[in-house]
């Protein structure tokens, strides 16, 4: 049983939308960031840098892991799925998932700060990620014309991309003109157990200015 803490951001989608693919049986602990939960001394036991998401197996010793590419990479190693055993395939995949997450995250996370947030309108700063946001955009583009998902077969890689694109509108970037990322956005979007990961946790799913707050956050 995997314990899963969470809360309805981008990062956190990550995370149950791969259980869900996984079929893992798992248990949801919803993180209020109002009440700073996420800052707590029980938690900070569990990912020290105080953000989700993170787990904990409870069938490995009560193992925990935190950082969202962490888990997607602990939970694609435990099952054997979601990822390739022979090392160029395993690279493809890792090399996918890092340009998201030291990439498309960030730069989309700062992008939403600047247009969403800052209580200063700095135009510059504003253009900045979002036009970096969009050259990312363009390089999946380019590699989903090659190939049906990003590593070739449907990943960890790209579960953990999709529910950063998803929110393009949200952080003011565009994907007109961008095909074949649509055409893989809409190819997840139909993913039954895509949808089931996108409403976990369900109390927080359902309070959009709650999930508007925290997509505006670089919460790992």
């Amino acid at each position: 049983m995997i314990d899963l803490y969470t809360a309805a951001t981008p990062n956190g989608h990550k995370v149950s939308i791969a259980l869900e693919e996984l079929q893992l049986p798992y248990t949801v602990h919803a993180l209020s960031f109002d009440r700073k939960e996420q800052k707590a001394s029980a938690f900070l036991k569990i990912n020290p840098n105080g953000r989700i998401p993170a787990i904990v197996d409870r069938d490995n010793g009560d193992f925990a892991v935190f950082e969202s590419g962490a888990i997607l990479v602990y939970l694609a190693e435990l099952t054997g799925q979601l990822m390739p055993q022979d090392a160029k395939g395993r690279s493809e995949v890792m090399q996918w998932l890092m340009f998201q997450m030291g990439g498309v995250g960030p730069m989309q996370g700062q992008a939403n700060v600047f247009f969403r947030y800052f209580p200063e309108h700095l135009q510059s700063a504003i253009d900045r990620y979002q036009h970096e946001t969009r050259r990312l955009y363009e390089v999946l583009d380019t590699r989903l014309g090659q190939a049906q998902y990003l590593a070739g077969d449907y990943s960890i890689a790209d579960i953990a991309t999709y529910p950063w694109v998803r929110i393009h509108d949200w952080s003011g970037v565009s994907v007109k003109g961008l095909d074949n990322l649509q055409r893989w956005m809409a190819e997840l979007d139909a993913r039954p157990a895509v949808q089931r990961g996108l409403q976990v946790p369900v109390q927080q799913a359902r309070n959009d200015d709650a999930v508007k707050t925290a997509q505006s956050m670089l919460i790992k």
